[in-house]
């Protein structure tokens, strides 16, 4: 059984474009983005585990790219659900986004060989770590995404001391989003 989370935060996305400013918001905090004379770089802080949990097309995908994005990752962002596994390098920091989709058994994980992408100095985005089973652990944040009216409902816990900093450093809605 999980333990219970430090902190839950739920915010309401009403459109597309909430989703991807919490997952550009997310990343400013994960990354430790800091301004540089190249644009924002990561800093000595990034790093993590971010799994991201929903239904087919709750915005899983669409928050990760945002995410991606906003650390500086360009060109095209491909969905890993084929793959399992996309990987990017900015500056000195290592982005890989994992799709355990097509996993039937949590073993499947482990036959993958993906443990050793769980290092200090990467950020990790997992969609469908529920298929993992227990072997994963708890991530710095969990993110639920569910469907709400036209919308959806992010549900964000965090599970460790640096998932309760980025839920903290997050805007509490989508407008203070668009602010910061």
């Amino acid at each position: 059984m999980p333990p219970a989370p430090l902190k839950t935060l739920s915010l309401l996305l009403p459109g597309e474009v909430d989703t991807d400013l919490l997952g550009q918001a997310l990343a400013r905090v994960a990354a430790d983005m800091q301004p540089s004379s190249e644009g924002d770089q990561p800093g000595p802080d990034a790093g993590g585990r971010i799994h991201l949990e929903g239904d087919l097309g709750a915005g899983k995908t669409s928050l990760a790219r945002a995410f991606l994005r906003q650390c500086g990752v360009s060109g095209r962002i491909k969905s890993p659900s084929y793959a399992l596994l996309e990987s990017y390098e900015v500056s000195n920091l290592y982005l890989y986004h994992l799709d355990f989709y097509r996993f039937n058994d949590p073993a499947e994980w482990l036959d993958a060989g993906f443990r050793d992408l769980l290092n200090n100095r990467a950020l990790v985005l997992i969609e469908w770590p529920e298929r993992a089973g227990d072997l994963l652990g708890h991530p710095d944040l969990l993110i639920q995404l569910a469907y709400a009216n036209q919308g959806r409902l992010a549900t964000l816990s965090a599970y460790t001391a640096r998932g309760l900093k980025w839920i903290d450093a997050l805007p509490q809605t989508s407008q203070d989003a668009q602010k910061g």
